[in-house]
């Protein structure tokens, strides 16, 4: 005779035990009282001994009924641990995502908290730079995944896969009691070459005919922020993601080009933590975007 023991007698056991109650344990398993009754006897022939002693109105444990119970307890814990790690399809490991300096200092940081809830065994190495940085970055296979601007009429390649997480328009942003003079240069708080609001802008005001000139350059949205803040002059922005203190003013200045957030990775297969993070972002985009 094999010496090995059945786990859904052990479980019965178990469940008549903590009940101390054949009836009990029949209504948590889902089963009949004879069913208990059935495993609990079988379980008792296979080790040799009684482990329970029950009568009309009382079930307790024998002497050896005690010592087994720990076993059993400690053999049903190894059994849902073992399915839950052969069973689990959790993904783990690290993924170099590239952000925008836009998210990074708005939307991201909520998004980070729900996706590491999410899941817990994926870690992530930031990248924060210009959108065009970020996406140079990835064709030169630095990055898996990037978040970032891309201007309406960017297309893709056959390399890269974006994933249109949103769409939103550049507008004029400065600290509300900033005026532009009409017959003045206008005063620009840009981010370096190469940029996509940056070109957006300039070329905005060269088509209408208008005279500018660069107030402050920085390459981080602090930087930029507290030279708005400053009044030091205006600058393009996406229109949900305008930093805390500057608002959106038009100031006689023409419109500017809308663009698209999106999320690129290559093109074909890649390991189930990307997947994780793009499935992510794709499920949140509507939390990304905040409306103005």
């Amino acid at each position: 005779m094999r010496n090995e023991l059945d786990l859904v007698q052990v479980r019965t056991f178990v469940t008549v035990a903590g009940q101390l109650s054949f009836s009990g344990a029949a209504r948590q398993l889902g089963l009949s009282q004879s069913a208990v009754s059935q495993h609990v006897q079988r379980l008792e022939s296979r080790v040799g001994r009684a482990l329970l002693e029950r009568d009309t109105h009382t079930v307790r444990l024998t002497a050896g009924g005690e010592a087994f119970l720990g076993y059993a307890q400690r053999m049903l814990v190894l059994n849902d641990e073992a399915i839950g790690v052969a069973g689990a399809s959790e993904p783990r490991g690290r993924v170099r995502f590239g952000v925008s300096e836009d998210f990074a200092l708005t939307r991201l940081p909520d998004f980070l908290r729900r996706f590491r809830a999410l899941h817990p065994r994926i870690d992530l190495e930031f990248t924060v730079e210009l959108s065009v940085m970020l996406h140079r970055r990835l064709r030169a296979g630095e990055l898996d995944a990037v978040l970032a601007m891309r201007l309406n009429a960017t297309t893709g390649v056959d390399a890269f896969r974006p994933r249109t997480l949103f769409h939103d328009p550049l507008v004029w942003v400065s600290a509300p009691d900033v005026e532009v003079d009409a017959h003045e240069p206008v005063p620009l708080v840009l981010y370096p070459r190469p940029s996509l609001t940056r070109d957006a802008a300039l070329d905005a005001l060269v088509s209408a005919g208008r005279a500018y000139r660069v107030a402050c350059t920085s390459g981080s949205l602090s930087g930029l922020r507290a030279a708005a803040l400053a009044g030091l002059g205006v600058m393009p922005f996406a229109r949900s993601l305008i930093p805390d203190g500057l608002v959106h003013r038009d100031h006689g200045l023409p419109g500017l080009p809308g663009t698209t957030f999106a999320l690129v990775t290559r093109s074909g297969t890649y390991p189930p933590a990307v997947r994780a993070l793009v499935e992510a972002l794709q499920g949140d985009h509507h939390e990304l975007r905040v409306d103005p």
